[in-house]
């Protein structure tokens, strides 16, 4: 039975999941109804992921410091605003601006909703039960915003993918003063306050670091890793998250204490969430793009194509719980790579003549499998012995590490795709698009095997217990 509180946190995840996949199938229609240029339509989707991806680590410390529900009611309102906006905008100025503010409501109410997870369900079975629903969520979510942005957009145009925002917006904050605690964490802060400022120069100095490096990692994918603003905005990214760690080894009062960073567990279970993301994520992307462009799908029925693997996601993260119970994180981690592997591989077998129930499902259905095993086993490490005081910095450094791995790795694959397309020597459009879909799909299999041989060196737990 999935308690109230719990059940508010997942539906949060689900509207944070289902945002980013409706506004990107409904992205072509804001394009012909703005007269948006194909640079202006790509920074519809990049505002948000940049604006995601610089904040999540200010925000899980600011849920730390100043209450995690004050700052998830915070999110949940600026998302809610933003999105009005978005529904109201007119020109490609004000609706890139409304998805960076999307974005910025979204790293507060992400961040501050995994800390309050980790408040509310300790560390054991029940956190990890909690992250399965949390993992089954965002599975549905994402496969919930390709078909209803296709339908949306559709029936009452682009403008109602936000309006459905304001109101879930909406519907999340009214119980959230009732449902969700203040924190304990906010409660010592105001008694000590003065002793404790927030580490300004560390936050300034990683939040622009970490939002230049998304911006690098967006642009390479657009552009190219060879483009002067990738390689520009990535040096003074470098530049910058080098001094924040050297601001960060003298301030009194951190933003990220450095016996957090050197938690062994912690760093090995981040550097695998960041590569499940890597791995996974553009395998939506890739598969939508050949439903359609190389079978000639609809966008609403490429949409539904995914949905076989989300209903097997939510099925298997519901009962994720019980095998790291009994096999340890480790395994059930090493398990999950491995099929991400097997099914990555299979998929990059697709041929341009294919079908959907032949060379799609069955791998699909094997990756849905997997999902939920690598999502729940690694975050569950990653916040292994996450205390009150640290829970919004822990989440913060898990959802960044997922953050920057989505990115990078569509970045990557992308990359991968459009140069073996171009390079190919096909005389038939389909074929050189499923070379291109093939050798990503490789490449994202061979992510995650080194992956899967990497996690065998993860350890949590009590070692006196064995290695879990």
């Amino acid at each position: 039975m999935i308690s109230a509180p719990l059940a508010l946190l997942a539906c949060t995840q689900f509207v944070l999941l289902l945002d980013t996949s409706v506004v990107n199938v409904a992205a072509p229609s804001m394009g012909r109804d703005l007269g948006l240029s194909p640079a202006e339509l790509s920074w519809v989707a990049n505002a948000y992921l940049v604006a995601f991806g610089g904040l999540l680590l200010l925000a899980g410390r600011a849920a730390d410091l100043l209450g995690r529900r004050r700052v998830y009611v915070a999110g949940l309102a600026l998302l809610s605003a933003a999105s009005l906006l978005g529904a109201c905008a007119a020109t490609a100025g004000a609706l890139v601006a409304a998805r960076a503010l999307q974005g910025v409501g979204a790293a507060l109410a992400a961040a501050a909703a995994l800390a309050l997870l980790l408040t509310l369900f300790p560390d054991g079975p029940e956190r990890h039960r909690a992250l399965g629903v949390f993992a089954a969520t965002a599975g549905a979510g994402g496969a919930a915003g390709t078909v209803l942005g296709g339908v949306l957009t559709s029936w009452l145009g682009w403008e109602s993918t936000f309006a459905m925002n304001v109101l879930a917006g909406l519907a999340l904050l009214a119980p959230a003063p009732r449902l969700l605690p203040e924190g304990r964490a906010h409660v010592a802060v105001r008694a000590t306050h003065a002793e404790r400022p927030l580490d300004l120069p560390g936050a300034v100095t990683v939040t622009l670091g970490l939002t230049l490096l998304a911006y690098a990692l967006v642009e390479a994918g657009e552009n190219g890793w060879r483009a002067p603003a990738p390689l520009l905005a990535g040096a003074v990214a470098a530049a910058l998250l080098v001094l924040f760690a050297r601001i960060e080894r003298r301030a009194a009062h951190p933003l990220v204490p450095p016996g957090v960073l050197r938690r062994r567990t912690l760093r090995r279970a981040n550097l695998l969430a960041a590569a499940w993301q890597m791995a996974l994520f553009p395998m939506f992307f890739l598969v939508s793009l050949y439903l359609q462009r190389v079978l000639g799908h609809s966008p609403a029925a490429g949409g539904l194509g995914l949905l076989p693997l989300s209903l097997v996601v939510v099925a298997v993260a519901a009962r994720t719980d019980r095998l790291i119970r009994r096999f340890g994180t480790r395994a059930v981690t090493t398990a999950g790579f491995t099929l991400v592997a097997l099914g990555m591989a299979w998929l990059a077998r697709l041929p341009p003549t294919g079908s959907y129930a032949a060379d799609v499902l069955p791998p699909s259905l094997l990756l849905g499998v997997a999902l939920p095993l690598v999502s729940v086993a690694t975050q569950a490490a990653a916040v292994h012995g996450a205390g009150e005081e640290d829970a919004g910095l822990v989440s913060g450094l898990v959802n960044t590490s997922l953050q920057f791995g989505s990115v990078l790795g569509l970045a990557v694959l992308s990359g991968v795709a459009a140069a073996v397309t171009a390079r190919s020597g096909a005389a038939d459009p389909r074929a050189a698009l499923t070379e291109g879909f093939a050798a990503a799909l490789l490449t994202g299999a061979v992510l995650a095997g080194l992956a899967a041989l990497f996690s065998l060196r993860l350890r949590v737990g009590d070692p006196t217990k064995g290695n879990r």
